[in-house]
């Protein structure tokens, strides 16, 4: 058996609970076709370079797999007549990452950066609106 990796992106409408059936769905797909699936790694919604039939954000999910070629033929045949899948992609690799993958990496990544900058500047935001208000209660005490 060959191994791939497997990424699709699924429509931004569902709910994460519907992605998550929808990629066992497919991991069912690749083990009634003598397929085995190693990891399923939900990556999360992520902006897309472009509009995919109408969608600006899409979730992303990859999937592990060791399979005969006729396995991957199935499974991406099953993607393509899905509507809920927008892209997919497989490639074949020589072996799989143990590790999370660099794109949950760099969600994580841009998630905490995220907070760390809306935390600081709701700081200051308060920092500023505290000092606004002493400046008034002082000039309403003159």
């Amino acid at each position: 058996m060959e191994l791939y990796e497997n990424i699709f992106i699924a429509r931004q409408d569902l709910s994460p609970t519907q992605v998550e059936t929808l990629a066992e769905k497919f991991a069912a797909v690749i083990r009634e076709n003598g397929g085995s699936v190693e990891k399923i790694e939900n990556i999360g919604s992520r902006t897309l370079a472009y509009l995919i039939k109408k969608n600006r954000k899409g979730h992303y999910v990859l999937i592990n797999i060791a399979a005969k070629p006729e396995v991957i033929k199935e499974l991406e045949r099953v993607m393509r007549i899905n509507e809920d899948v927008l892209r997919f992609l497989t490639v074949k690799v020589e072996e799989h990452e143990k590790a999370p993958s660099s794109l949950l990496k760099a969600s994580r990544y841009q998630r905490d950066e995220y907070d760390d900058n809306a935390r600081s500047e709701l700081s200051d935001n308060e920092e500023e609106s505290g000092e606004k208000f002493n400046d008034r209660a002082e000039k309403e005490s003159d």
